[in-house]
């Protein structure tokens, strides 16, 4: 017997899914009978000093039935009927009618309630599997894919998942899906470029926002070229981070205890996007970010300084998690010559690259952005 395929998996959790809503829509109706039943009680108790008996089943199951498959959706409806209590919610239902509930104006709104809840459920349980079958692709392609015009593309299309499926398809078959990324993204930069050329779009140019963040805070950070800091949801996509955002604020501000004011705002300038990304960085690959992160209670230096408290901050936090665990406060700051940063650019290509270092701007190694290396300043010159 073949194992199912990718797509024949996900159709048979959306199946299950579809019918868990709909289990979920008959428990909404059963909450409503019972607490609809309870009031009529309660009334007639009060008013008439006794409760009135349910009608006997065999009469009511027949008429609720008629009510149901007049104003529930079919698949509710026979959930329903085809339930064990499905005789007793029929009396509940017909006692409220005797009762002098108008049930041809009550019907409507409960089947509308049922209905949300169904739907509401439905969309709930398709997002996670969703999430959850995409979410190891996207991690794949961040992983093959630098961080550009064409990663972005891919992320931010409507046909994401669609695209995912098809990874799955193809790793299921046993089809190196790295290397197919790694060919496409090739492929994506020629059709950039074509389509760009037959629009007479200028060549792509290094944006003011990342010219303006090299530095200590790009160090060893692969920026695309277009980086848009003024767009905090546009520079998180950009830079490949847009759902680990939310984690990594929530570490920030439990590192700072009793400064979850100052830690909100870091997280407000407009450089944080580029600590977010520090961040998941270094968690990929398993360093201890916690630790780093909580050098900024044990050197509160940032308090006073040049700037806003936000952007103080922002600076600490880079020196904090690019220094190795153990060195001393200043012991290993990234320094900058600003004459490397005229001579190079923030981010580069996938196939082309600078590294600074003493003598100055040198060819880097295929892939690997501007940011790779940094060396110390020359003696001549200012620095950032």
């Amino acid at each position: 017997m073949s194992m199912p395929t990718p797509e024949e998996r996900a159709g048979e959790a959306f199946t299950e899914a579809a019918a868990e809503a709909v289990q979920t829509s008959t428990m909404a109706f059963r909450l409503m009978m019972a607490i609809a039943d309870a009031v009529r009680r309660q009334q007639q108790q009060k008013e008439a000093g006794r409760e009135e008996e349910l009608p006997p089943v065999e009469k009511a199951v027949p008429e609720a039935t008629e009510y149901a498959k007049k104003y529930l959706p079919p698949d509710i409806g026979t959930a329903l009927m085809d339930g064990a209590d499905w005789p007793m919610l029929a009396q509940q239902l017909m006692a409220l009618g005797g009762a002098g509930v108008d049930l041809e104006a009550l019907m409507p709104r409960v089947a509308e309630i049922t209905v949300t809840v169904r739907d509401a459920v439905a969309e709930h349980a398709r997002k996670a599997l969703e999430d959850e079958g995409a979410g190891r692709w996207e991690a794949m392609l961040r992983e093959a894919v630098p961080a550009g015009p064409v990663r972005e593309a891919i992320l931010s299309s409507p046909a994401w998942p669609d695209i995912a499926t098809k990874m799955a398809s193809l790793d299921e078959k046993g089809v190196d899906v790295r290397g197919v990324l790694a060919a496409a993204h090739k492929e994506g930069l020629g059709v950039e470029q074509a389509v760009a050329s037959s629009l007479g779009a200028a060549a792509p140019s290094t944006s003011r926002d990342a010219l303006l963040a090299y530095g200590p805070l790009t160090t060893g950070l692969d920026v695309p070229k277009n980086l848009t800091l003024k767009d905090r949801a546009r520079a998180l996509v950009q830079l490949g981070v847009r759902d680990a955002d939310a984690r990594n604020v929530r570490m920030v501000r439990e590192a700072m205890p009793g400064r979850e004011r100052d830690a909100d705002l870091m997280v407000s300038d407009r450089h944080w996007p580029l600590i977010s990304l520090r961040m998941a960085e270094m968690e990929s690959r398993g360093e201890p970010v916690a630790e780093h992160l909580a050098r900024l209670m044990q050197d509160t230096s940032w308090e006073k300084g040049t700037g806003t408290l936000g952007t103080r901050l922002v600076r600490a936090a880079a020196d904090a998690l690019t220094r190795p665990v153990g060195d001393a406060a200043g012991a290993s700051r990234p320094v900058v010559s600003s004459a490397a940063a005229k001579a190079t650019s923030p981010s580069v290509g996938p196939t082309k690259g600078v590294s600074v270092t003493k003598g100055g701007p040198r060819p880097a190694e295929p892939g690997v952005a501007a940011h790779r290396d940094s060396g110390p300043a020359p003696s001549k010159g200012r620095t950032r």
